[in-house]
């Protein structure tokens, strides 16, 4: 117990801050296109605290790539046991049509490849659904410490 407090002490005293509290994360998240892209995009909106319209204040643009897939495991026979799904999306955040920071987060998957075809879909597509949720969580983070900086860039300028 009195680790927690003195790391609590210390962390107050150095001007931390959380990012999460108590803020209000007024970002629009632009259509994406594709049947991920929608499950990409509500994945942000759960993330900012709901879905925002276009005057937000921020605007978060997605390019999301199409899955690639890669084998991992081969049988004697060459046929595939394990599979690999791969996601990309590159982002711009902007506010007032002016970019204040962009980048590219990836996030993969592996899963079972069976012969049975509704048991290979299933599998692939639970996949795809955690490497979704993943990217969703990878692009919220930095989206958010990015709003955070320049939040805090421009309280510095007054």
């Amino acid at each position: 117990m009195k680790k927690y407090l003195i790391a609590l002490l210390l962390l107050s005293s150095c001007g931390f801050v959380p990012m999460y509290t108590e803020r209000d994360t007024d970002i629009y998240v632009a259509p994406i296109r594709g049947i991920n892209g929608i499950e990409l995009r509500n994945g942000l909106g759960a993330k900012f605290g709901g879905v925002r319209d276009a005057t937000a204040t921020y605007t978060l643009t997605i390019n999301l790539h199409d899955p690639v897939t890669r084998y991992k495991a081969l049988e004697s026979t060459g046929d595939a046991t394990w599979q690999e799904i791969v996601l990309t999306a590159d982002y711009t955040l902007s506010v007032d049509g002016t970019e204040i920071a962009h980048g590219s987060e990836t996030a993969s998957e592996s899963y079972t490849f069976v012969r049975y075809l509704v048991a290979a879909n299933a599998s692939y597509n639970n996949a795809v659904q955690n490497t979704i949720s993943v990217l969703a969580d990878k692009i919220g983070t930095r989206v958010i410490a990015e709003t955070y900086k320049y939040e805090q860039r421009d309280s510095d300028k007054e």
